[in-house]
């Protein structure tokens, strides 16, 4: 290959490279109007902002949901109990060695005492593998409910680092018939608390929120999130290429069109 075709397969590349780079982009808030594009649920979720006693979301305003309301069966995590609930997961992101990966999280619940229901959110490799309990919440009649009873630690770093639950029946429309109602104590909901988890290696990766009945499927729960960024980017729907640099890979193509009639 001689020097003039190794300079313009190097500018080949670099413009590839910069359409790449573009059609990974990430969109800016992901849950201003409604969920992302490509997140996969399975059951119920949804979006809202402030509602009952859930205020805003503290990045936002608007946030997403899952509840354990009209759930499907089967949901629970691996070695522990469940019933019917509620998964979602985003769409594949990219993250580089050592990245943050932080979201807010409010946990919010009408079931109690031995009954009750728990949530999580997980990273998951591209492949679906877990790489990290990011956290579960489930309710005690007093003290953190993170990660609750007979629940994995976390893995992420929370603030606060103690995660009380706001005792009472709560009001949240994603509870559907159980909102404004509470089944013996534990019911209540968490306030919004700020997760934190580095991620030790580069690669695509999965985020999933879910929320589980316990033992049976009555008394609904559900957890709300918003905020999700990687290494300060907030992370929602793949972009497609921009204008400028379609533009600017179709004025490379010209120009190295023209160098070889020349030559």
């Amino acid at each position: 290959m001689n020097t003039k075709s190794l300079t313009i397969t190097k500018l080949l590349s670099a413009v590839f490279g910069l359409a790449m780079l573009s059609t990974t982009a990430n969109a800016s808030v992901i849950f201003d109007s409604g969920l992302p594009t490509g997140w996969d649920c399975t059951g119920t979720c949804g979006v809202a902002g402030a509602d009952g006693d859930i205020t805003s979301s503290p990045f936002s305003g608007n946030y997403g949901w899952v509840a354990t309301t009209n759930g499907v069966l089967g949901l629970g995590l691996p070695g522990l109990e469940g019933q019917t609930g509620s998964m979602l997961r985003s769409s594949l992101f990219a993250a580089a060695e050592h990245d943050d990966l932080k979201f807010y999280f409010n946990y919010v619940t009408s079931d109690g005492s031995g009954y009750a229901d728990y949530a999580w959110a997980r990273l998951l490799d591209e492949s679906y593998n877990q790489v990290a309990m990011l956290f579960t919440a489930r309710t005690l009649p007093s003290g953190t409910i993170v990660p609750g009873m007979g629940m994995p630690a976390p893995e992420a770093t929370l603030n606060p680092g103690t995660v009380s639950i706001i005792n009472g029946a709560p009001t949240w429309s994603p509870l559907g018939a159980s909102s404004a109602d509470c089944y013996d104590s534990g019911c209540g909901y968490t306030g919004w608390i700020e997760s934190t988890f580095q991620i030790a290696a580069a690669g695509n990766y999965f985020l999933e929120f879910g929320a589980v009945n316990w033992t049976d499927s009555a008394y609904d729960s559900g957890l709300a999130f918003d905020g999700i960024t990687v290494g300060g980017v907030q992370v929602g729907v793949p972009s497609v290429s921009e204008p400028g640099t379609l533009l600017m890979f179709g004025l490379a193509l010209t120009f190295f069109a023209r160098r070889k009639f020349k030559a």
